[in-house]
């Protein structure tokens, strides 16, 4: 407590809280502006029917589901700079620049990135307008009205990262999660509300239970994400003229969640592009295909099935993003270069196959805890019956590792002036 009320004792870092806060109510404030031509009815009737659009739905806080001219919120700029890192495997120029070329190369990695996004941004929000325009939700446009509508939005994404690397330069942390972390909040309001309104005094242990378990998600998911594990490594001492290098002990850290987040956002962009289709198609003139993606449609939307594909999905992707984000074979050798090894076992090969089998054991742990996760709002409200209220631990997960990294850095900045101070 005596900490926050140190930020804003200090003149420049409550300037930075302030300019935060001012840019996340600008965020909040275009998200409300809405785009003409849509029935609001038969929207919201749409996205309570499907489970996959509700849960995209909250990543954008709400911006898809009320078609606002933030419609794709950062979408576009998380799957641009996804591709990117996944560009890093098969080009190794590109993995250089990323890797080893410092803030400079890391400026022209974050701007192609940028450029991606215009494209990726067009193609889904038509591909998002096709979709509504299927179902009737939008009337049928002219192709003015149609480029109009895909320039606006397009600009809406881009509008978000930019106010994203504004807050980053001028504030505290990163822009694009503080971003994603308002979104989350703020449809918190609603669901508390929707709750309270259809609250049964019947209900009254469910909810208990219910708040239980939120706390305990919580906590797991402050553990497993500051959870990792430290291989020692040793520095031989090394005598070059009267000079003494090395001779000191360091450590490769391991996490627990390796991949972050990703792994969940490349199972849903799977799991979502069937169903999207299938919707797509259950209007066609054609018996045999509207009755085919009506039949699948309808088999993606059970809850377990769901479930099922989603925690296997999300277990396969946290293995394939954590082999492309950590070299076991590049780390071994770097140490192997700076004179260190890990105790017990030799330098080189070992080294890395030691690496490896540990990586390997710690990312099962990863993934079940990343599946648990992904599939935990399908659980309570099977379990619970609580339709108005959802424990998304992706959300959860997302929140919580914001706010850490946030407070990581806030407590950087005090004790570098406590240091001044000294």
């Amino acid at each position: 407590m005596d900490k926050f009320f140190q930020i804003f004792k200090i003149p420049e870092l409550r300037r930075k809280i302030i300019f935060i806060l001012a840019m996340l109510a600008i965020f909040r404030l275009a998200s409300t502006i809405p785009l003409p031509g849509i029935d609001r009815a038969r929207l919201a009737e749409f996205f309570a029917s499907n489970q996959l659009l509700g849960l995209v739905s909250l990543f954008t806080g709400g911006t898809l589901q009320n078609f606002s001219v933030l419609l794709l919120g950062l979408g576009p700029y998380i799957t641009g700079s996804i591709i990117m890192q996944l560009l890093t495997m098969i080009f190794p120029n590109l993995r250089e620049l990323y890797m080893e070329s410092g803030s400079e190369g890391r400026a022209k990695f974050n701007q192609f990135s940028r450029l991606l996004t215009v494209p990726l941004a067009a193609l889904q929000s038509l591909g998002t307008v096709t979709l509504l325009r299927s179902q009737g939700i939008i009337a049928q446009l002219s192709f003015f009205d149609l480029m109009t509508l895909i320039i606006t939005v397009t600009a809406g994404s881009l509008f978000l990262v930019w106010l994203g690397e504004i807050i980053t330069e001028k504030g505290i942390g990163n822009g694009v999660s503080l971003l994603i972390l308002a979104g989350i909040v703020s449809q918190l309001p609603t669901s508390v509300g929707q709750s309270l309104i259809t609250f049964e005094p019947g209900q009254i242990f469910t909810y208990l239970i219910f708040a239980a378990v939120a706390v305990a998600v919580i906590a797991g998911v402050v553990i497993v994400s500051e959870g990792q594990r430290n291989i020692p490594v040793a520095f031989a001492k090394r005598v070059r003229g009267r000079r003494v290098y090395g001779g000191f002990s360091s450590h490769i850290p391991l996490r627990v969640n390796q991949a972050g987040v990703i792994p969940i956002i490349f199972a849903l962009s799977i799991l979502l592009f069937p169903g999207l289709i299938a919707q797509f198609l259950a209007s066609s003139k054609i018996v045999w295909l509207a009755a085919g993606a009506r039949a699948t449609a309808a088999f993606l939307q059970q809850p377990f099935i769901y479930a099922g594909l989603y925690f296997l999905l999300v277990a396969v992707f946290t293995y394939f993003y954590t082999a492309v984000t950590f070299d076991p074979k590049s780390i071994a050798d770097n140490v192997q270069k700076q004179g260190g090894y890990v105790p017990g076992i030799r330098p080189g090969e070992p080294t890395a196959a030691f690496l490896n089998q540990t990586l390997n054991r710690i990312t099962l742990a990863g993934a079940v805890f990343l599946g648990l996760i992904a599939v935990l709002p399908i659980i309570t409200q099977n379990a619970l019956g609580i339709r108005t209220l959802t424990l998304g631990g992706t959300a959860l997960l997302i929140v919580v590792s914001v706010i850490l990294e946030t407070m990581r850095q806030i407590n950087a900045q005090l004790s570098l002036r406590e240091y001044d101070k000294f």
